[in-house]
C-alpha cells in the first residue's frame, strides 16, 4: 500500500478491484493489512473468510477493524477477522497515522490518554484526532478501543484469566466499559466469546496465582506470524548476542527479564511450529500485559509480509539465492529503546564476543536487580566506575545516559525516521550507522541500508556487488522499501 492508501476503499476506487480479487481468492497474505465490510450482512471479516463471497456493491475495504467499527460493523464469528499478524503498513510507512498506531499498540492511550498520545506525535489532541479519522477512517480512542476488544477476544479464547483480569490486561479501566465494547464488537459477551472456544489457535493456559491488576500473573500466549517465518535465524541472532546473567538463549528459545510500565515481566519466546512465537511470561502487573504482546511482536517482527519482502528482493539475480536460502529472514527487534543504544553504542568497533562481555560485566556491576540492564541513570551516575575504553567513547555514553534522564532525550516506536535519526546524531559520538543500525532495530524500519558498514561491504564486493559505500547506495536504491532485509541478506552471506 502507498501513502496514498484511503481509509475506506468502495467500488469506484482503484484499489478496489485488487482487494476485490484478493477476497475471491481468499488470499491469505492479506489478512490483517485491511478488513473486508459487508453491509449486506453487518460484519466485517478477514480477506480470507470462508464464507460467501459478496457481491462488490455490498463490499467496503476498511485499512482498519476500528474503522469498520465507526461504521456500525461487527467482527466477524466465523473468521475472526483479529486473530491474524497485524499490518505491515504501520512499519513501512513513517506518516503520523503510523506512528500513532504503533504507539497505540503499545498502550501509549491507556496509560497517558489521547492528549499524552498527541503531545508524544507533536500534535494537538483535536488536530490528531483529524489526521487519524481522514487517514485511518477512526480517531485515536476508537482504534484504542478496538485495540483492546482485539486483545480481549484473544485472551477469552486462549488463556483461563479470570474475565476481570482479562478486562485489565487488555486496558480496559472498567468491568463495565469492558463488557460493553465486547458486545458492540462481536455483539456477544466476554463469557459467551469464551464459551465458544474461539481464538488465534492459543494454547489454554491454567493460571494457579492469583491474578487481579497489581498482582503477579502466569500467562502463554501463541503470536502468529505471516509465512513464510525464519524463527530459528532470529532466535540465533538473539541468542549470539545474549548478555550473560541477563538473557539465555538457543536455535529454538530466548528468554529475559523486561522493564514495562507497570512492572517487570519475565519472558520466554519459543518457536512454536513454522509460523509463531510462543510466548510465556510472568507478569508483576497484568496491565502490562498488552505492552509486552505488541514489544515481543516487534522483537520478532510478526507483522512484516515476508512473501512480498522476498518477491521484490529476488528480482536481483545477486540476491535471488540468498533469498531462496533464507527465506522469511526478519529483523531482530528490540524490546527496549534506551537499552539497545546503550547496547550498540558499548557494542561498537569490537566483536560480538567481546561485547557480550563487556556488557555482562557492565549489568552485573551497575544494574539495581539481578537479571536487568542497567538503567539510564545508574549508567549516568556511575558509568565511570565500570566503563573502559577510549576516553572519547565512554563520554558519549555518559552524555546519552545524562541526555535521557533529564530528558532532553526520548526516542521510542512513536518517532519519525527523520526525527530520530536527528536526535541521535546531534549527540557527540553517535554517527550515522549507529542512528540507522537502531531505527532497524528500534523502529523496525524496513528501509535502512548501512553502507559504511565494513562486513556488509565485503559481503558485497564478495558477491559481486559494488563494494563501496556510493556504489552500494545507488545499486541499493533497487530494493527499497526493504532494504532493511537485504542488508540482512548481505550479513548473512559474510561468509
Amino acid at each position: 500500500m502507498t501513502a496514498t492508501t484511503p481509509a475506506t476503499v468502495r467500488p469506484r476506487d482503484p484499489l478496489f478491484a485488487e482487494r476485490y480479487r484478493a477476497m475471491c481468492s481468499r488470499d491469505s497474505r492479506f489478512d490483517g493489512q485491511f478488513v473486508t465490510g459487508v453491509r449486506s450482512t453487518g460484519i466485517y471479516c478477514r480477506p480470507s473468510c470462508p464464507a460467501m463471497t459478496p457481491k462488490p456493491s455490498n463490499v467496503t475495504f476498511y485499512r482498519t477493524a476500528a474503522a469498520a467499527h465507526e461504521a456500525g460493523l461487527r467482527a466477524c464469528k466465523r473468521c475472526q477477522p483479529d486473530a491474524v499478524p497485524g499490518s505491515p503498513e504501520w512499519n513501512l510507512r513513517d506518516d503520523v497515522a503510523s506512528r500513532a498506531m504503533r504507539l497505540i499498540a503499545d498502550g501509549t492511550v491507556e496509560r497517558d490518554g489521547v492528549t499524552g498520545l498527541a503531545a508524544r506525535l507533536g500534535y494537538t489532541p483535536r488536530h490528531l484526532g483529524r489526521v487519524l479519522v481522514n487517514e485511518l477512517g477512526a480517531g485515536p480512542l476508537a482504534l484504542a478501543r478496538a485495540h483492546r476488544a482485539q486483545t480481549a477476544r484473544t485472551l477469552l479464547a486462549s488463556t483461563d484469566l479470570p474475565v476481570a483480569d482479562v478486562a485489565f490486561a487488555a486496558g480496559f479501566s472498567s468491568i463495565r466499559q469492558f463488557n460493553d465494547t465486547m458486545l458492540a464488537v462481536y455483539e456477544s459477551t466476554p463469557t459467551a466469546l469464551r464459551a465458544r472456544g474461539l481464538g488465534a489457535g492459543g494454547h489454554r493456559q491454567s493460571r494457579p496465582e492469583s491474578a487481579g491488576a497489581a498482582q503477579p500473573t502466569s500467562i502463554t500466549l501463541r503470536l502468529p506470524a505471516r509465512a513464510p517465518f525464519d524463527g530459528a535465524g532470529l532466535m540465533r541472532f538473539f541468542a549470539d548476542h545474549a548478555i550473560g546473567g541477563i538473557e539465555t538463549g538457543d536455535d529454538r528459545s530466548f528468554s529475559r527479564a523486561v522493564r514495562l510500565p507497570h512492572g517487570i515481566a519475565h519472558l520466554e519466546a519459543t518457536l512454536d511450529g513454522p509460523c509463531a512465537v510462543l510466548c510465556t511470561a510472568r507478569l508483576e502487573n497484568i496491565a502490562d500485559l498488552s505492552t509486552l504482546v505488541s514489544r515481543v511482536r516487534r522483537m520478532f517482527d510478526l507483522d512484516a509480509d515476508s512473501q512480498a519482502i522476498d518477491a521484490s528482493l529476488a528480482r536481483d539475480p545477486v540476491l535471488a539465492p540468498l533469498v531462496l536460502a533464507r527465506p522469511g529472514t526478519r529483523l531482530p527487534g528490540s524490546i527496549d529503546a534506551e537499552e539497545a543504544l546503550f547496547r550498540t553504542m558499548i557494542g561498537q568497533q569490537i566483536s560480538v564476543a567481546a561485547a557480550r562481555t563487556v556488557l555482562a560485566r557492565i549489568a552485573r556491576e551497575l544494574s539495581e536487580s539481578p537479571g536487568l540492564f542497567p538503567t539510564a541513570a545508574l549508567i549516568a551516575e556511575h558509568g565511570r566506575e565500570v566503563l573502559r575504553g577510549p576516553s572519547s567513547r565512554v563520554a558519549s555514553v555518559i552524555g546519552v545516559a545524562e541526555a535521557i534522564g533529564n530528558g532532553s532525550l526520548a526516542i521510542d516506536v512513536g518517532m519519525s525516521t527523520e526525527e530520530f535519526t536527528e536526535r541521535l546524531t546531534a549527540l557527540p559520538g553517535v554517527g550515522p550507522w549507529t542512528a540507522g543500525y537502531l531505527a532497524m532495530r528500534v523502529l523496525g524500519n524496513p528501509d535502512v541500508l548501512l553502507t559504511t558498514d565494513l562486513v556488509m561491504l565485503a559481503s558485497a564486493g564478495r558477491l559481486g556487488l559494488p563494494a563501496t559505500a556510493r556504489a552500494l547506495a545507488e545499486h541499493g536504491s533497487r530494493w527499497a522499501p526493504w532494504r532493511s532485509y537485504a542488508g540482512l541478506q548481505l550479513w548473512a552471506a559474510r561468509g
